[in-house]
């Protein structure tokens, strides 16, 4: 058993593990969904260009936290990094290809003037969106219900076992989520005919956002044990209201024209569930099913006090810089709408 203070930190790193994950899906969620929405929205050379840029100084900036993410999980919890990397391998190893591909392709694309050329690196980003999203989506919806662990921690199913239709469920709602999430974000940076189709595209997703929300959770209450911690502390319940809250003022901002605040809402809704799962696992962070005694948990996959702390100080100085001058990137280069002055080639 851990003493008292190490599981009070192991606490507070399992509840940031989870916050660098929801902020990772808030921020790189918007340039999956633009991504995706490439080759659909975009009807010309000049439209393409415009929704890249859109994106363009702020991607790499927001994978930063999956980095944060990764890192925490490994240091924090290397046991649990262990587990993941070999239970969830093929999906993880295909998410940083997807993920190579994407960063490529904003660089090479512009680099020769040839249409084949551009087609080649707008299928790399457009691949590079919609893998990562269905991925994230599987792996994490795979964790929620449990992976059949045995004392070994061997996958004997292969990866084929992922895909069953909770864990694809879970692909297809953070696909829709993402997309909506982006959506929204051109409505806010575009404009004329381009932000009229993404306008269209985010109040056509919304209701079918809301249904797979709905449906998730039910099956989520039936089919997991997400919702024992919410059982036996009905109290937690009231974490619910950021995600609901989020959702539903989407739609108002929307119908109102509003996107910042659209935007903001489901970056909203997008931290609030992602924590409402997170503190549903809790103590979990790769709970198993259905033999829980395998599960890997912040007691058995702990990294030392002395790490924990060590780890809590640095993240206090630096998390804070991140955020200053990720907002301060956002305030300066998202103030206003990406025109065509605004345009490289």
């Amino acid at each position: 058993m851990l003493e008292s203070t190490h599981l009070y930190l192991a606490g507070i790193w399992f509840i940031l593990w989870g916050v660098l994950w929801a902020v990772y899906f808030a921020l790189d969620g918007f340039d999956f969904g633009v991504g995706t929405l490439l080759p659909f929205l975009a009807k010309s050379e000049e439209e393409k260009r415009i929704m890249l840029n859109s994106v363009g100084p702020f991607w790499d900036g927001n994978e930063v936290w999956l980095i944060a993410a990764g890192g925490v999980t490994f240091a924090a919890f290397p046991f649990a990094y262990a587990v993941m990397f070999s239970w969830l391998y093929t999906p993880l190893l295909l998410l940083l290809f997807a993920l190579i591909l994407r960063g490529v392709s904003f660089e090479f694309r512009s680099k020769i003037e040839s249409p084949a050329w551009k087609k080649v690196w707008d299928t790399c980003q457009f691949l590079g969106s919609v893998l990562p999203s269905i991925l994230l989506g599987v792996a994490f919806a795979n964790i929620f219900q449990g992976l059949p662990f045995n004392a070994d921690y061997v996958n004997p199913g292969g990866t084929l076992e992922l895909l069953n239709p909770y864990g694809l469920a879970g692909g297809v709602l953070f696909l829709v989520i993402f997309v909506t999430h982006g959506a929204i974000w051109l409505a806010v940076r575009t404009e004329g005919a381009l932000q009229q189709r993404a306008v269209n595209v985010a109040t056509k997703l919304w209701p079918v956002l809301l249904v797979l929300v709905l449906v998730f959770l039910a099956w989520s209450w039936v089919g997991t044990k997400l919702f024992s911690n919410y059982q036996q502390y009905p109290v937690l319940f009231l974490l619910l209201a950021l995600p609901v809250g989020g959702l539903l003022l989407m739609r108002v901002f929307m119908a109102a024209g509003k996107w910042w605040k659209a935007w903001f809402s489901s970056l909203a809704f997008i931290i609030g569930t992602t924590m409402f799962a997170v503190v549903g696992l809790f103590p979990a962070i790769m709970p198993a099913s259905p033999n829980p005694q395998y599960s890997v948990t912040i007691h058995n996959a702990s990294s030392s006090e002395l790490t924990l702390s060590i780890m809590l100080g640095v993240a206090l100085v630096f998390v804070p810089l991140v955020i200053a001058y990720q907002a301060w990137a956002y305030k300066t280069f998202a103030s206003a709408p990406v025109g065509e002055d605004d345009i490289e080639y």
